[in-house]
């Protein structure tokens, strides 16, 4: 099998010279709501302005760690952006907008395509195969509005865009851990319920469970999800799962932990990779996946590594 690359990646995208950078944001709304202030916005990407939401420390000294936060999918096509400030089933409380604002951290999201404020776009099966048939996977349309996502943040004089983390669950994870092995840019990862290999997860029957938007046609002829967040290494990474989530069943998450062990040895940096399992947890957040998250992302933002 040949060696995955990021070129490769974004061929595969739909995006063979990469995305088109942008780094616009305009604000439409801002309210103080304690000590962080949250402004909505709409931030110029390839699909044209998207609405986005921006949590922010009220007050600051320097330059702030950013995370690009990637919502998750759920069949809550209502939620989008709105996760942020409002979580969902599938995450504990408090939402982890205003929570990480408090902690120090400008924290951004975007609306995917059929999201949120982006439903009137059309359905995800509509988008999907309007893609598909314009020689691009939905996927790859919704990585390139994340990485214009990305330029905003960096762009931000708030923001440090040398300490910039990419944070999601379920479908967020998969954008982040993905949007983490195509820029550098991102100096960090953490995800939650979604890592497995996919080959591995049509073998168990447990590929049907993701959505339309979830397909790179010719991925698998040239690697696989562990071979993607490989890309990552040596950068911090964690890596969090339920050992009861259908979606991350043991024959599709060993084998992609495998690899992704296997990168982070190499490039000498084990020691960067954080593997959380939680044994009684299907796909879900916990407390004690939570606890984790926030100690890896406040060690990152201090600029102590991780351990």
């Amino acid at each position: 099998m040949p060696d995955l690359d990021r070129d490769t990646l974004w061929r595969l995208l739909g995006w063979p010279d990469g995305p088109p950078r942008f780094g616009n944001a305009r604000v439409t709304d801002s309210q103080e709501s304690g000590s962080i202030v949250i402004e909505t916005m709409a931030v110029e990407t390839p699909s044209g302005p998207v609405p986005a939401t921006l949590c922010r420390p009220a007050a600051h000294a320097v330059p702030l760690p950013g995370i690009l936060y990637c919502h998750a999918h759920g069949g809550r096509y209502d939620i989008g952006r709105r996760e942020l400030l409002h979580g969902r089933d599938a995450l504990i409380d408090p939402p982890y907008g205003p929570l990480l604002a408090a902690r120090g951290f400008v924290v951004l999201c975007l609306d995917m395509a059929g999201f949120g404020d982006r439903q009137a776009e059309g359905t995800e099966s509509a988008l999907s195969k309007a893609a598909l048939w314009n020689g691009q996977p939905l996927f790859g349309l919704m990585l390139a509005d994340l990485s214009a996502g990305l330029d905003a943040l960096a762009a931000r004089p708030d923001v440090d865009p040398d300490r910039i983390a990419a944070f999601g669950i379920s479908m967020g994870a998969t954008h982040a851990y993905w949007l983490a092995a195509l820029d550098d840019r991102v100096a960090a990862v953490a995800h939650l319920c979604a890592f497995s290999d996919i080959a591995g997860l049509i073998a168990a029957g447990g590929h049907d469970r993701h959505g339309h938007y979830m397909t790179v046609p010719g991925l698998l002829r040239q690697g696989d999800m562990g071979d993607v967040a490989a890309l990552i290494a040596p950068r911090p990474h964690l890596v969090a799962s339920g050992a009861l989530d259908a979606l991350t069943p043991p024959e599709a998450l060993e084998p992609a932990l495998a690899r992704l062990r296997a990168a982070y040895c190499a490039a000498g940096a084990r020691d960067r990779l954080l593997v959380f399992t939680s044994p009684d947890t299907g796909h879900a957040e916990t407390p004690a996946m939570r606890a984790a998250v926030l100690a890896f992302l406040d060690t990152f933002a201090n600029g102590d590594g991780v351990d």
